[in-house]
């Protein structure tokens, strides 16, 4: 198997290498596939993991797992690579893996971005927030900020300039980490902070960050909720317009077979659920249900809280976010979670803090927390302390605070392995509880002369029911089992029809508890059955196949007498 170090964060180049060496090392095991490019060119890869041994992937119930889609979010792709190993690694070892690769199929797009990554990774690193496609504007802006390592050491920091108007000033016990000003103080030493970087058209008065000209959020381009620009930010022109998007929306469309899906971003720490435009009173009730079972679990696995974006992690209380998980759950009827890795206040110590509201405001005491966690576990990597640099626009300044890509949007290299660990059993988990359609009977019984009664019964053995969640049947997107009969030359079939629908199948998810006072009046409601009455010579051989597009395709056949 590949060497594969998950203490480190890897480049385009290499992740295709490694990719391709699954492939061509455990083939009985793995595909890979290009399914578009990117917006430069880079082939955007889908790993495919089963065991083609007990069937085709597309007749299996299938789970989705994605990464990397902001630029920045490298962790996501290293989460990706640490679950694929563990899959391959551990097949014939761990039991859940060996029966999800036997009986699932895993998708798995570890670096949705490939070239807004590849800007962040470089030597000398450009961040933007997703693709690298100019937009909304072709032009560069002119006049203000371009953000970039000034100083050439390969980390982009932050600027300090001494300002008596400034919001920034010293931490009472540690004069090396900024903390806001008090709102009525007057008389101290007060300082402006902004991004490091090259400063164009600068008047000695007015500061500002250019807008990127790279503004496409890949994140916000997907079809549900999408807002034009005065709305979302990012966006795009319209639904799927850039290609990474458009790739993707494809695959999953074009494979029914997905339940469920999970997408790594950085960075709180935390398990976020469907809706971001909708309160859960609006969800229907199995599908609230099932959310939250799957996030009870989530949280006892990796520790990470669930939570609903709705509710507890929105950007304004007027604003909607939007994303890929939405619409796979809101479009597709299919379940869906984005695991933000890595939190820097858990680790520093706080334990209790309201995620996105937290970076809005919160006590400067949590900001010492931080930085003393910094100094002891880090070695100083998350802040680096202030030196003076004579910068080519803007004179005398002073270089050095928070460092954001390697100990709060990524995390830090020797914390990498220890955090993406904590996922795979969780994936695994969720793809067991996928719908399982599964042969129960296939039989014969004579009926008269060269007439025979054929029946075929098939049962649902997953948790979910076949159409997986109440959203895809509110949507209408999911047929019923449709079973269908093969008869072989000179045969007749004289009762039934050669396709018919046995309609959904219902799991386990929604029983109730053996103390409850609702009668369970559909024991077998994960079962269906189907006859046929057939005229053929005794020893023919009938055909069937039973299939779900969610819960798998099932085929056998008998032989007449």
């Amino acid at each position: 198997m590949p060497a594969i170090r998950f203490d480190r964060f890897v480049r385009y180049a290499e992740l295709t290498e490694i990719l391709h060496a699954f492939a061509a090392e455990r083939p009985d095991l793995i595909s890979l596939e290009s399914i578009g490019k990117s917006h430069e060119g880079r082939d955007i890869w889908v790993v495919t993991a089963t065991n083609r041994a007990t069937g085709e992937a597309i007749d299996k119930p299938a789970f989705w797992v994605d990464g990397n889609i902001h630029s920045t979010e490298v962790a996501a792709s290293v989460a990706n690579l640490y679950f694929l190993n563990q899959l391959v690694t551990q097949y014939g070892k761990d039991a859940d893996i060996t029966r999800a690769l036997d009986t699932r199929v895993f998708y798995i797009c570890p670096r949705i971005n490939p070239d807004g990554a590849e800007w962040a990774l470089a030597d000398h690193p450009k961040w933007v927030r997703s693709s690298t496609r100019a937009y909304p504007y072709d032009e560069d802006p002119i006049e203000g900020l371009s953000v970039e390592d000034v100083d050439g050491d390969g980390r982009i920091l932050q600027m300090r300039i001494a300002d008596p108007n400034g919001l920034w000033k010293a931490h009472p016990d540690e004069p090396r980490l900024m903390v806001r000003r008090d709102p009525a103080e007057v008389g101290g030493t007060y300082y402006r902070i902004l991004p490091e970087g090259r400063f164009e058209g600068y008047d000695g008065f007015t500061l500002k960050v250019k807008k990127s000209r790279q503004g496409i959020d890949l994140n916000r381009n997907f079809p549900a909720n999408w807002r034009q620009e005065h709305e979302q930010l990012g966006a795009g022109p319209f639904p799927t317009s850039e290609p990474e998007v458009r790739a993707v929306t494809d695959f999953i469309s074009k494979h029914p077979n997905i339940s469920g899906g999970v997408a790594f971003h950085t960075w709180a720490g935390v398990l976020l659920r469907p809706f971001d435009h909708l309160p859960d009173t609006e969800m229907a009730a199995e599908d609230l249900w099932h959310f939250q079972r799957v996030g009870a679990k989530g949280t006892e696995i990796t520790g990470y809280p669930n939570i609903s974006v709705y509710h507890e992690f929105r950007y304004h209380p007027k604003t909607v976010i939007g994303g890929a998980f939405d619409w796979i759950y809101d479009h597709l009827g299919m379940f869906s979670w984005v695991v933000e890795i890595w939190s820097p206040m858990r680790e520093a110590g706080i334990e209790k803090y309201l995620y996105i509201d937290w970076f809005r405001d919160h006590p400067i005491a949590d900001d010492l927390k931080i930085f003393r966690w910094n100094e002891t576990k880090l070695g100083g990597a998350a802040h680096v302390d202030w030196k003076a640099f004579d910068h080519p626009d803007l004179g005398a300044v002073e270089i050095g605070g928070w460092n954001r890509f390697h100990a709060f949007g990524n995390p830090p290299l020797q914390f990498l392995e220890r955090e993406v660990a904590k996922f795979p059993k969780w994936l695994v988990w969720q793809a067991l509880l996928s719908p399982k359609l599964e042969l129960l009977v296939a039989e014969v019984e004579a009926a008269g002369a060269d007439t025979w009664k054929v029946r075929l019964v098939v049962q649902n053995t997953g948790w979910l029911p076949s159409y997986v969640s109440k959203r895809a049947l509110e949507r209408k997107i999911v047929r019923g089992v449709i079973a269908e009969i093969s008869l072989p030359p000179g045969a007749d079939l004289i009762g039934g029809k050669r396709r018919e629908e046995m309609g959904q199948l219902e799991g386990k998810a929604y029983k109730h508890t053996g103390i409850s006072f609702w009668p369970d009046y559909h024991v077998t409601d994960d079962r269906a059955k189907i006859e046929w009455i057939v005229r053929g010579r005794a020893g023919d051989r009938v055909a069937f196949v039973a299939r779900h597009e969610r819960a798998g395709t099932v085929r056998t056949e008998v032989k007449l007498g």
